[in-house]
């Protein structure tokens, strides 16, 4: 296992994003030069608020579908709009951002034979048919569906990342994450946490679609950048794919109760039917990740609740706006 303390050059793509944000600084507060790579399609430069102006923190607004010459040591590969509505809306380029994107993050790993960290997600299991869902298992994906440009886009990206590996000899690693929530999410991605967060505070009524009864498992986030970094630093015999998330499993009615609860809203539930190919269930055995990382997420879902409704309070993160067209989650 590398030494976390020995200073590196990291190349951070999608740093400017939800997750990506969180990643560079902590990044940056182990010490090490943070390249943070964002085209600010979802991703904002408000949330490098704090780190624009760090001596050992660099910005550049880049497509990864196109190369990058830069010489870095660690690749954190995240470029990738993660919301259903922003995924959506331009397909053809999302399943490019994952397919495209891999190859030129791949191919400049192999020219700086840097390690490099595929941002996968718990998506490529679909909607699936074991429960909880462990690396083993090949998924349950609709290849031609709505979802695929992203599902199959990321399945792809893992292809790659294996092919590179076997065929070049790079150091890779995969982490599957499944549901994320926390400080810095876009406010009208139309993720679950956030509407109902948003929802709740405006006092209107909370989405659900469905029943109400299909389950997520919800990891805070500094919990999910502490496990990206455990992977990355783990030894050159660990590539994944790796499952990071947390295993307490939740009802979405019972996410949307909890969110009333801890907001104080009067807010009613209204339901809707629910979108196509949306799964049912999604808990991941974390199993792999508590044996090789000695990792596990350690936030209560009410805790990390409670400062991710302190951070949509402030005016600056736009309680304004228009709430989302549409729900995933």
């Amino acid at each position: 296992m590398r030494r976390p303390d020995e200073r590196r050059r990291v190349l951070v793509t999608g740093g400017a994003g939800f997750l990506g944000s969180h990643l560079c600084e902590r990044l940056l507060a182990a010490g090490h030069e943070v390249l943070c790579v964002d085209n600010l399609y979802t991703g904002t430069r408000d949330n490098l608020r704090g780190l624009l102006g760090h001596h050992r923190f660099e910005f550049i607004r880049h497509d990864v579908t196109l190369p990058l010459f830069v010489e870095v040591d660690e690749i954190y590969n995240l470029a990738c709009p993660a919301s259903p509505i922003y995924y959506q809306q331009d397909p053809v380029q999302t399943t490019k951002t994952s397919v495209h994107g891999a190859i030129n993050m791949l191919g400049l790993a192999k020219r700086t034979r840097a390690r490099i960290l595929q941002a996968s997600t718990s998506e490529v299991y679909g909607d699936p048919q074991q429960h909880p869902q462990t690396e083993a298992y090949w998924g349950h994906v609709n290849p031609i569906g709505a979802r695929a440009c992203y599902d199959e886009g990321k399945r792809c990206a893992e292809t790659l990342f294996f092919d590179y590996h076997r065929q070049y000899g790079l150091d890779i690693k995969v982490a599957r994450i499944f549901n994320t929530y926390g400080p810095r999410m876009h406010p009208n991605d139309g993720r679950v946490v956030s509407n109902f967060i948003l929802q709740a505070l405006r006092n209107e009524p909370l989405t659900l679609y469905g029943s109400g009864e299909q389950t997520r498992s919800f990891c805070y986030v500094d919990d999910l950048v502490d496990g990206l970094i455990r992977l990355m630093n783990a030894g050159p015999e660990v590539h994944g794919p790796v499952n990071l998330g947390n295993p307490s499993e939740f009802t979405i009615r019972e996410l949307a109760e909890l969110v009333l609860r801890l907001t104080g809203s009067g807010s009613d539930l209204i339901f809707r039917p629910l979108p196509e190919d949306d799964p049912r269930q999604r808990q991941p055995d974390v199993t792999l990740a508590q044996k090789v990382l000695r990792w596990s997420a350690t936030t209560p879902l009410e805790d990390g609740l409670r400062r991710t409704i302190a951070y949509f309070q402030d005016p600056a993160h736009r309680l304004d706006h228009d709430a989302p067209a549409e729900n995933h989650s």
